[in-house]
């Protein structure tokens, strides 16, 4: 059975850094897409990062380039996000979710597609203060 596990979140001030992990387990990790997406109250759900562990291309959103990082280390399964700079915009749940077998999307303007994604995690609570 897939399990995503996220971790890492928490209450930080604007300008502060956050690292999220995301543990995974019960499919091929190298061969997945696997994906940041994050929620605010009233908000849809919206892509942040993406990392095909297989050959470590990344995608991001226009919202995060240049402040987030994502991250694989496939010995551990476990991609992670690092958030740099952060803002009060930038609070919400944040999930991990894994797209088996669809690593390549990485390369493409659709790589943030939630019906791309097979499995999703329970999602981590990221506020940032003013």
């Amino acid at each position: 059975e897939a399990q995503l596990v996220e971790s890492g979140g928490g209450l930080v001030q604007a300008g502060e850094s956050l690292r999220l992990s995301c543990v995974a387990s019960g499919f091929t990790f190298e061969d997945a897409a696997i994906g940041w997406f994050r929620q605010a109250p009233g908000m849809e759900r919206e892509g942040v990062a993406c990392i095909s562990p297989d050959n470590g291309l990344t995608r991001y959103a226009d919202s995060v380039k240049g402040r987030f990082t994502i991250s694989s280390d496939n010995a551990k399964n476990t991609v992670y996000l690092q958030m740099n700079s952060l803002k009060p915009e930038d609070t919400a749940v944040y999930y991990c979710a894994a797209g088996e077998n669809v690593g390549v999307v990485v390369a493409t303007t659709t790589a943030f597609g939630p019906n791309l994604y097979d499995h999703w995690g329970q999602g981590t609570q990221v506020t940032v203060s003013s």
